[in-house]
């Protein structure tokens, strides 16, 4: 009977590859077999739109003035022009079917590869007994206010916690603050704050062998979400005091200060120590995009990685693992934070060609993206501005960046949302193997397994 089921799962995965492959191929012809050479034409001339988008969002971008207005006009304009192409000749529904089409043969695909058993391996658990001196920071602007908004001091205190505010009207080292609690004999440290502080403290847990309590108070908690965090009420992280288990994840370090998701160096690094960057994100990035993208300021910057160098990008990004890039419903989370590894993400475009490619090439010239245990980001300057975990840091170059593998002790409740399996990444050749296979010779070996 399980030779049979066995079977049947191999057939699905079999035509649902056909069917990806089927689907894909419709997608492509679906506009030369309804419009003949019209349908070829205005297929090029979507393309055509697509790039001028592209080459215009990149004039908004790193111009000013008279030329930013009329580029972000040009970036609405193209797309609204060649829809109205397609409406013309009668062919706009071409459109929607080639996307659904595309959408069809995303969905099979993955369903296809997904069945094959390759799972993406999961960050073992660990039962620990609870914590009995647990210390708590929380800072209460952080997100807005939800330190008071869930009562978190209040329930912390409840569950035996120790808890101190961050004072809002002056600086604090939370660093000394949390040294100063383990050397009181704390048994666990905890933040509520931004990434920024959570990764000071990690860092002192690590340290001292410490568990590590994330409360998902910040605005944007994205070291929440990738431990799989409920970032919708932070008081539910409380949990883990009484009912919790640990995780063994990686810490990163750019010359020597930690983060939990990442370092950025070039624009970014830059934008965020402009002095409104806090009261205006956009309005501070416009002001300082069109000089640090054109090379009129800022350091020349080289990254090498493993080996591998990386000459003169605009931006380098370096993660706490790598992140998720082949799908747009799951870009921005990492997979892993135990693999041991720093993602690398570096960015070089110097003209509206090459944004254009960026954008449509497969594989852009411009992008590189990698792994590595470490990594080094040099300039032609003496110090590099940084942002770290979202705070802006100015440090002597060149910076090395290092990943200590599962040097974090984090403590997460039992029961929580978790995180979402990240779906396959598409491999056309493999699912044309699939599509050909006869039998359980569609089915991996589990020596494939990682």
């Amino acid at each position: 009977m399980g030779s049979a089921m066995s079977e049947r799962c191999h057939r699905r995965q079999r035509w649902a590859a056909r069917g990806a492959l089927a689907s894909v191929a419709l997608a492509a012809l679906l506009p030369l077999l309804t419009g003949g050479l019209k349908g070829l034409l205005l297929l090029a001339a979507g393309l055509a739109g697509l790039a001028l988008t592209a080459a215009a969002l990149w004039w908004v971008l790193s111009r000013r003035g008279p030329a930013r207005t009329g580029a972000a006009a040009l970036a609405v304009v193209a797309p609204v022009a060649v829809i109205t192409l397609f409406a013309t000749a009668n062919l706009l529904w071409v459109v929607f079917a080639s996307l659904v089409l595309w959408c069809l043969a995303v969905w099979s695909g993955r369903y296809a590869l997904r069945s094959t058993g390759l799972r993406p391996v999961r960050v073992k658990e660990y039962r620990t007994p609870p914590p009995k001196r647990p210390f708590l920071l929380l800072n209460p602007r952080s997100g807005g206010g939800k330190v008071a908004k869930f009562g978190l001091r209040e329930k912390a205190e409840a569950l035996g916690a120790r808890v101190v505010l961050l004072d809002a009207d002056q600086h604090q080292d939370v660093t000394a603050l949390a040294k100063a609690a383990v050397a009181d004999g704390a048994d666990l440290l905890g933040v509520a704050g931004g990434d920024g502080t959570q990764a000071l403290v990690a860092a002192v847990a690590a340290e001292h062998g410490l568990p590590f309590l994330v409360i998902s108070a910040g605005t944007r908690n994205h070291f929440a979400m990738d431990l799989g965090l409920d970032r919708d009420d932070p008081s539910t992280c409380l949990d883990a005091l009484t009912d919790g288990v640990e995780l063994r994840v990686d810490l990163g370090f750019a010359a020597g200060r930690p983060f939990v998701n990442n370092a950025s160096f070039g624009v970014y690094g830059a934008v965020v120590q402009s002095p409104g960057y806090r009261e205006d994100k956009v309005g501070a990035a416009l002001d300082r995009l069109p000089e640090l993208l054109t090379r009129q300021s800022g350091p020349r910057l080289t990254a090498g990685a493993d080996g591998t160098t990386i000459a003169d990008p605009q931006a380098v990004l370096v993660s706490n693992n790598p992140y998720r890039m082949d799908d747009p419903f799951g870009f921005g989370r990492r997979e892993r934070l135990d693999s041991g590894k720093l993602g690398v993400l570096a960015v070089r475009v110097d003209s509206a060609v090459e944004a254009a490619e960026l954008l449509l090439a497969p594989r852009p010239e411009g992008l590189t993206v990698l792994t590595a245990q470490q990594v080094v980001v040099e300039a032609d300057a003496p110090d590099l501005e940084v942002g770290l975990d979202g705070e802006a840091l100015t440090l002597p170059a060149p910076v090395h960046c290092r990943i200590a593998r599962r040097a974090l002790r984090v403590r997460v409740p039992r029961n929580r949302p978790g995180v979402p399996e990240a779906p396959p990444r598409l491999d056309w050749r493999r699912l044309r193997k699939l599509a050909a296979a006869v039998g359980r010779t569609a089915a991996p070996s589990r020596s494939w397994r990682t």
